[in-house]
């Protein structure tokens, strides 16, 4: 064997070497190719019409004021909602299938959403889009303690190494964001918004009163904060163990009780979940919390036009 082809054969082992290493799973339905459309007829008083919400599961259509639930085997949920407060259904939508290339992508995006009844109710809130491994339960009964509806995270004993996926982001160009909850004045929130990423690995357990506790297990997120073209295979290590000490630890989107996010104990109650520690880099999690959010904050905080759009989500092993 002449040199040239004992390099060529070496740098064909060394390729074979480095894909053996690296094992990528998609997460179901994460190539957003596939939506369940959702026909909700709005009550007549504010008009009576006819909106769509869209949710990642399989191709099909559900007409009528029907409360959603995850449809074939579907992990994920977002923020598109059929609200239904004093009697009057009205809905939101800020998550849509959108067409990238020959197939979809997601986008998300931030806006007002308002409905006004004279002598009855007059309800503005900023809505941002979300999409999150979990479920939303329906419908909405009112703009308090809106978080308690989603049942943030799936059941999930893995180890990945980190969370892959495609995006692009268009900022609002808004140097402060607002605050805008429904029946209270318009706020103004120090800081410009962003788009973020949130993944989190717990290991949860419930006490004997249905609190659900948890411990860190793995930790990647991420803040976008400037418009951008498409960002293909944008790849996030996940952190295990106690990361404060780390120069990659941020504690704005990392500390522990991030996002505040809730989830149903055993007995189907909404729970907001108690992080109480870091766990051993070596534990093996429970759960998985991964969301994609337009705008940061929390509930009804952000600027309109923010919007951000994924595509393809996979865990790298």
């Amino acid at each position: 064997m002449n040199l040239k082809h004992f390099v060529a054969m070496f740098l064909a082992l060394s390729t074979l070497s480095v894909g053996a290493q690296e094992r990528v799973v998609p997460i179901k339905y994460g190539d957003m190719e596939q939506w369940v459309t959702r026909r909700i007829e709005e009550s007549g008083i504010i008009g009576g019409k006819t909106k769509l919400l869209y949710e990642l599961g399989p191709t099909k259509e559900i007409n009528g004021n029907i409360a959603y639930v995850n449809q074939g085997g579907s992990p994920w949920g977002n923020s598109n909602v059929m609200a239904k407060v004093v009697g009057i259904v009205k809905t939101n939508t800020s998550v849509y299938p959108e067409k990238r290339g020959n197939g979809q992508c997601a986008r998300l995006e931030t806006h007002i959403e308002s409905v006004k009844v004279l002598g009855m109710v007059n309800i503005t809130v900023l809505a941002s889009g979300s999409m999150f491994l979990g479920d939303m339960k329906e419908p909405i009964t009112g703009t308090k303690d809106g978080e308690k509806n989603l049942n943030s995270g799936v059941a999930f004993t893995e180890r990945p190494k980190a969370v892959r996926y495609d995006y692009k982001v268009k900022m609002s160009g808004e140097p402060n964001r607002i605050r805008q909850t429904g029946f209270s004045r318009k706020e103004t929130v120090p800081g410009q918004d962003c788009a973020i990423m949130t993944c989190l690995l717990q290991k949860r357990t419930e006490d004997a009163n249905g609190n659900i506790i948890a411990k860190r297990v793995g930790t990647a997120a991420v803040a976008y904060k400037r418009t951008s073209d498409w960002n293909n295979s944008a790849t996030y290590e996940i952190m295990y163990g106690d990361i404060t000490k780390s120069d990659k630890y941020n504690p704005e989107l990392m500390k522990l009780g991030v996002g505040g996010y809730y989830a149903r104990n055993s007995k189907g109650e909404s729970k907001l979940i108690q992080e109480v520690g870091w766990a051993s880099p070596d534990e093996q999690p429970t759960h998985l919390i991964l969301q994609f959010t337009s705008s940061i904050g929390g509930a009804f905080v952000g600027s309109p036009g923010n919007t951000l759009w994924i595509d393809n989500v996979c865990l790298v092993y």
